[in-house]
C-alpha cells in the first residue's frame, strides 16, 4: 500500500495570519486508528481528530516533532522536523496527524497535515516510527509569473 499524505486546508492561512509558527511552537504528531476519517477540507484544529490510539508506550496528545524548521530555496519552502517514535510500544495506528501544540485548548490547536499510511502498521514492545522524506515533511511551491 502506498503512503499518501496532504495538508489540512487552513495549515497556509493559520501560517500567514500567524495563527502558528511552525519553527518556533511546539508542533506534535499523533496517531489514529483506521476509524479516523480525515477531512481535509472542514477538520480544522486538535479537537476534529478521533480515534487517537491508545496503548503502551503511547501518550495521549503523540510525540513533539523536534528542531521543525522552515526554508526556502529558490520558489520551494521546505517545512521539516526531526522523525518521530515511541519505544517500547503496542500500538496499532493508520494516520499520523501532525498538529501546533503551543494554543491552549484542542479547539484553538491548528491541524498541519495528515499522514494515511495505506493501512494499519503496529509495534509489538518495539519501536513505532515515521521516518520523514529527506528532503522534508513538506514542500510547498511558488509558480513562476506569467
Amino acid at each position: 500500500m502506498a503512503i499518501t499524505a496532504f495538508i489540512y486546508s487552513n495549515c497556509p492561512l493559520n501560517a500567514l495570519e500567524k495563527v502558528m509558527n511552525l519553527e518556533t511552537d511546539t508542533i506534535k504528531c499523533m496517531l489514529c486508528t483506521s476509524s479516523y476519517t480525515p477531512d481535509q477540507d472542514n477538520h480544522d484544529f486538535k479537537d476534529d481528530v478521533t480515534n487517537e490510539v491508545s496503548g503502551s508506550g503511547y501518550t495521549a496528545g503523540g510525540a513533539e516533532v523536534a528542531n521543525p524548521s522552515v526554508t526556502v530555496s529558490g520558489r520551494v519552502t521546505t517545512f521539516d522536523g526531526d522523525d518521530v517514535s515511541w519505544s517500547n510500544s503496542t500500538i496499532t495506528a493508520r494516520y499520523a496527524v501532525l498538529y501546533d501544540d503551543t494554543p491552549s485548548g484542542d479547539s484553538s490547536k491548528p491541524l498541519i497535515m495528515c499522514i494515511n499510511f495505506g493501512e494499519d502498521k503496529s509495534s509489538e514492545n518495539g519501536t513505532f516510527q515515521i521516518t520523514f522524506n529527506a528532503s522534508g515533511i513538506f514542500t510547498i511551491t511558488v509558480p513562476t509569473e506569467g
